[in-house]
């Protein structure tokens, strides 16, 4: 452990390029996908049927240099490739998943969240009614102009 100080609000700060590769939607999910197991290529792109192969090859290129992924290419025709977790993988796997369950177990809330969202701004952009807290903010707004 070093004695390196970081502030990832910080936009010099290397953690930023860290939480990016880790936010990313295809990163997390090529994660859960190989910390169940040992995968190639096909088979990831199976599990993941909604990834582009440009992606997928992008994202474990960027996950192998991170030292997330290994790669293991065997001498054999026609050659065959997998991928796995290293151990600083499988650190950042339990994470994932806390995130993965997280967000099943706040589906409901989120989508009815989201639907109270649209309904309010949907009747926002057809007009507030007169007397309303969004109308009376707008008048404010355009008198101290």
């Amino acid at each position: 452990m070093s004695n390196t100080i970081y502030d990832v609000s910080n936009p010099k700060c290397p953690t930023q390029q860290v939480l990016d590769r880790v936010a990313s939607k295809w990163t997390m999910l090529v994660i859960l996908a190989l910390s169940e197991e040992r995968l190639r290529y096909s088979q990831l792109r199976g599990r993941l049927p909604a990834i582009t192969q440009k992606v997928l090859t992008q994202t474990l290129r960027a996950l192998e240099r991170d030292g997330v992924v290994r790669r293991a290419v065997y001498d054999s025709v026609p050659p065959k490739t997998e991928y796995d977790l290293t151990p600083l993988g499988y650190s950042l796997a339990g994470a994932v998943a806390v995130v993965r369950s997280w967000a099943y177990n706040n589906m409901e809330d989120i989508a009815a969240a989201r639907a109270s969202y649209d309904r309010h701004a949907r009747s926002s952009r057809l007009g507030a009614p007169s007397g309303s807290a969004e109308s009376n903010t707008t008048d404010r707004r355009s008198r101290s102009s």
